[in-house]
């Protein structure tokens, strides 16, 4: 599978072009890989790319001016053998998905999406651009689904480690149902605290939800080594933490957006959380993944 390696005096990072998925992050004094290395046994990605839909569709469809169309899981870039590079430099890689007569089967937009990764010290900067090549407004969701190695160290168990906010909050996770919508049902995770303690059933209920979080910076911590790893994410509105229960991995996902909601009419003009770009117009976001 065709990739493409950047690096710096501390880091090194490689992209697949299939679905330009960051598949590495290499702290390259230590050795260390960062990104889970999608053992197709437990989980076969390595930080998918979420656009222009995050988490399932009712009945795996959506309507939009009287028309029913079908998008797959966290949309149409996953996977995708159409991105392609645009632009590479020593400290940047630029993939780009141009609209085709394919995609606008499943999606009816011109648009033009790019992903750009670029380096600079021990921080990886992922910036996203849409363009809106289209005469009518644009309707989507945007997100980025990390999964970082979780413990690092051989010496190290899973339970070491917790994700640490820059501030204390009450959140409440949205409870999934059992076909992976949003329910209206919530739990309590944290209450005047910032500390998550990574433990085998976290998960056992799926994802944890924390929509409009007020936090915008999370760490990666090891109760015996310290802080691992940061992800800055102002631009983004919710948070989704995940790993398959007992996986030595967490993800830690900056969405605009949401899975849909129980209750849903199914139009994608009023889904919760959609985005909309009017023609002509771009759009930008960005993440920063910071390895200590």
């Amino acid at each position: 599978m065709k990739k493409y390696t950047i690096q710096n005096e501390a880091l090194s990072i490689s992209v697949l072009e299939k679905g330009a998925e960051l598949c590495s992050i290499k702290n390259i004094e230590m050795g260390t890989e960062h990104i889970w290395q999608a053992d197709p046994e437990i989980w076969s990605s390595h930080a998918p790319n979420l656009f222009p839909i995050i988490g399932i569709l009712k009945d795996g469809q959506y309507f939009y001016k009287g028309e029913t169309y079908e998008m797959p899981k966290h949309g149409m870039l996953r996977h995708n053998e159409n991105i392609r590079l645009k632009e590479k430099t020593t400290s940047k890689l630029v993939f780009e998905l141009i609209y085709s007569e394919e995609s606008l089967k499943i999606y009816p937009f011109k648009f033009n999406f790019q992903i750009i990764f670029k380096l600079k010290g021990k921080r990886l900067k992922v910036s996203h651009k849409i363009i809106n090549l289209d005469s009518k407004i644009m309707f989507f969701s945007l997100g980025g689904h990390p999964a970082f190695n979780a413990p690092i160290n051989n010496d190290e168990k899973y339970e070491d480690y917790y994700l640490e906010f820059d501030q204390n909050m009450d959140l409440n996770t949205h409870i999934l149902n059992n076909e992976g919508l949003v329910s209206q049902k919530t739990q309590k995770i944290l209450q005047n605290e910032k500390k998550i303690q990574l433990h085998e059933h976290l998960f056992d209920d799926d994802a944890l939800i924390f929509k409009n979080i007020p936090s915008k910076e999370v760490a990666l911590k090891s109760h015996l080594s310290g802080t691992i790893l940061t992800v800055e994410y102002s631009d983004f509105k919710n948070l989704g933490v995940w790993a398959k229960p007992g996986a030595p991995y967490i993800c830690i996902e900056p969405w605009l957006g949401i899975a849909d909601v129980e209750g849903t009419d199914q139009n994608l003009e009023t889904k919760e959380g959609i985005l909309k770009l009017e023609a002509g117009k771009k759009f930008k976001a960005a993440y920063t993944i910071k390895i200590e």
